[in-house]
């Protein structure tokens, strides 16, 4: 027999803390207090469970964290992916479908998330509570990004292409620090930025402005070489 198994059948007096509630019992922590717990034992303490619940799940509260920001996007990508129609759209379509999703995965935290990013100033220095979230992230953009150029949506281009998932995370960091001022009615001015923004974005890795400009630049090369 699993002794460490019967041990815990013969202690356990109740069942654990799922982890979503302890995830939930965070946000509304930091939203209610305006800072993160300083110890596990006082976190526990306040939402009315024992320390080795919380050690069933998370190994630090560092881990939570990281945990609750990495499954904004896991989240997100379970909801996109059980759209039937997801796999059928282009990448422009998956990247838009994907924020507007996210925007509602987060919504019930957005007090906690906007707290939290305002210390999160520059893309490219992400703290360490969005590494997991960063590389979710990466995982689920570059996918996207590859099936973009092998189907000619997103244009290949040597060196240049390399820093498409760059420009996305980019593009990720402009859209929440937008949705977190937003006071607009149903966030509707975020819907308009995501949209343009997406536009924008596809303007610049897609197959248009910058192949035109390439092209007229080497014609103009190749003129003043005649």
């Amino acid at each position: 027999m699993d002794m460490k198994a019967a041990s815990n059948k013969k202690t356990k007096k109740s069942p654990s803390k799922p982890a979503i509630d302890i995830k939930k019992g965070f946000t509304r922590f930091v939203i209610e207090r305006g800072k993160k717990p300083i110890s596990v034992y006082k976190f526990c303490k306040s939402i009315g469970i024992q320390e080795d619940e919380f050690y069933k799940q998370f190994g630090s509260l560092q881990a939570l964290e990281k945990t609750i920001w990495k499954d904004y996007v896991s989240d997100t990508v379970v909801r996109l992916k059980a759209d039937e129609n997801y796999a059928s759209f282009g990448a422009r379509e998956k990247i838009l479908s994907f924020y507007f999703t996210m925007l509602e995965v987060v919504k019930p935290d957005r007090d906690y998330i906007t707290w939290r990013i305002k210390k999160w100033k520059l893309a490219a220095f992400h703290p360490g509570w969005l590494n997991k979230f960063k590389k979710a992230f990466d995982e689920w953009s570059n996918e996207v990004i590859e099936e973009g150029k092998r189907n000619g949506e997103i244009a290949s281009r040597p060196f240049l292409d390399k820093r498409y998932g760059s420009l996305l995370w980019f593009h990720l960091n402009f859209i929440l620090h937008f949705w977190s001022r937003d006071s607009s009615a149903d966030f509707e001015k975020t819907d308009v930025a995501i949209e343009k923004s997406v536009n924008l974005a596809f303007d610049l890795i897609g197959k248009g402005l910058l192949d035109n400009a390439f092209d007229f630049g080497k014609f103009l090369f190749q003129q003043a070489r005649d």
